[in-house]
């Protein structure tokens, strides 16, 4: 296995609406429409939208989009998604005001930085992640 080998993201949502507010107010960043994936078959995948994250198809690191998608349901327990910060102490601080909650605040991880973990607005627990 290659090294960071993550190349993909998907965060469930039941609102996509309020999921790209909460991320775009957060963030500080703008969500951009995906094509919705087609099949062998040729046919899209019924009731699915993609909203991206800002990405470069040939830089490295994991790109991603929330996804409101049939039979795939936002809420923890699942995989956990960690998002880039120049220091997740800024970001942290703009969670509750855009309708999430801190599950636990900045905490140091030693020569990697430190972390904090949220509940985005549709139940997810996401990872946030700074060298400082």
């Amino acid at each position: 296995m290659n090294p960071n080998p993550v190349v993909w993201f998907e965060i469930y949502v039941n609102d996509m609406t309020r999921a790209v507010t909460f991320y775009e107010s957060v963030f500080f960043t703008q969500l951009t429409p995906l094509p919705t994936p087609v099949g062998d078959d040729g046919a899209a995948a019924a009731g699915m939208r993609m909203m991206a994250f800002p990405m470069q198809v040939t830089a490295a690191g994991a790109a991603g989009a929330l996804v409101k998608m049939d039979g795939a349901a936002p809420g923890g327990g699942g995989t956990l998604v960690y998002l880039r910060c120049d220091d997740c102490a800024v970001e942290l601080a703009r969670v509750e005001a855009a309708g999430g909650k801190i599950h636990r605040g900045k905490f140091p991880i030693g020569e990697y930085g430190h972390c904090a973990l949220i509940v985005d607005t549709e139940g997810n627990l996401i990872g946030l992640h700074s060298v400082n």
